[in-house]
């Protein structure tokens, strides 16, 4: 008891001491005379609270768009919107956190009062959820779109994420309390059809906004397989269909066609035709290994307002007119 209260004493010791110096802007000399200790103990304090979370440090960096791809791909592939992230030549650590910026900046242009979002999964999505800012709640109903992936994956599982984005925008949430992927096509329709889980399918058929990943099937860039979700037998099987990539399990091959409707039937997900009618479909994708998913996923008429990053937005534009 007495080391949980020796515990708690220099969490707090730690938070007044990065209250002092990032919100009141004492310098550390300031602060180690107030505190009681040497500068460098204060040096050493803070570099703590930014190591155990207790201070975040977050850069507000404007991105750089391609307004010229963004122009082809929405000509190209009839969409309603694109974001096209400009970064080079070469991929790096930040492209995750850009496309999350990039895809907060659309979805936030949807966000009024009354619309139903539904939530796919994935570290694109929240990598979205993390960037979205807002200065007032929004009333919003927030559904899960896919059944949930286990614990391996809870940092961008879809009922994490849509409790994350409901407790920032105010939002009231409608969870998918159930498997993603299930051993059989009779056990994921027993399990659509028991009320609860219903009710969240139901909604998530009138979704007017979708916030979307792409997967890819190549077990090196695949989410299922490298978290272990699915073995790489299944994985050998989807790709054996044609499969390039899926959005809320719904594979399809390069031409947009779909294929292996029977790994659908295994979900606990919204089905093909109900994803397709939702009026805005926004996808988070990019970086190696995701030109074909996104080509398919275009041609297959899934996504209608994509965000991406240059490199894979001429590769897909040049595989497309090719």
């Amino acid at each position: 008891m007495a080391e949980q209260r020796s515990q708690q004493d220099r969490e707090t010791l730690l938070a007044d001491v990065a209250e002092l110096y990032y919100l009141k802007g004492k310098d550390q000399s300031e602060i180690a005379d107030r505190v009681g200790v040497t500068r460098s103990m204060i040096s050493r304090m803070l570099k703590d609270a930014r190591e155990n979370g207790i201070v975040e440090i977050r850069i507000h960096r404007s991105l750089k768009v391609d307004l010229d791809l963004e122009t082809r791909l929405i000509n190209r592939f009839g969409l309603k919107a694109a974001s096209v992230i400009s970064i080079g030549e070469h991929y790096d650590d930040s492209l995750l956190g850009s496309l999350g910026n990039a895809g907060a900046c659309i979805l936030k242009q949807y966000l009024e009062p009354g619309v139903i979002l539904g939530l796919s999964w994935g570290t694109s999505i929240s990598a979205t959820v993390d960037a979205l800012e807002t200065r007032e709640l929004v009333s919003i109903k927030i559904v899960q779109l896919v059944g949930a992936l286990g614990a391996r994956m809870s940092d961008y599982d879809g009922h994490d994420l849509v409790l994350r984005l409901s407790h920032k925008l105010g939002g009231e949430s409608y969870f998918l309390n159930a498997p993603y992927f299930c051993q059989n096509s009779e056990t994921a329709h027993s399990m659509m059809e028991t009320p609860s889980i219903k009710e969240t399918i139901d909604l998530g058929k009138q979704t007017q906004v979708a916030l979307l990943g792409i997967g890819a099937t190549s077990p090196k860039y695949s989410s299922f397989y490298l978290a272990g979700y699915v073995p790489i037998e299944e994985i050998d099987l989807i790709r054996g269909k044609g499969a390039v990539g899926d959005v809320c399990g719904i594979h399809f091959n390069v031409n947009g066609e779909f294929v292996y409707k029977e790994f659908n039937e295994r979900l606990v997900a919204i089905q093909k035709d109900d994803l397709l009618i939702i009026p805005i479909r926004i996808a988070v994708a990019g970086g190696a290994g995701k030109v074909t998913p996104i080509l398919g996923a275009l041609r297959a008429g899934l996504v209608n307002v994509l965000v991406t990053d240059s490199i894979v937005a001429e590769k897909i534009l040049k595989a497309h007119d090719g």
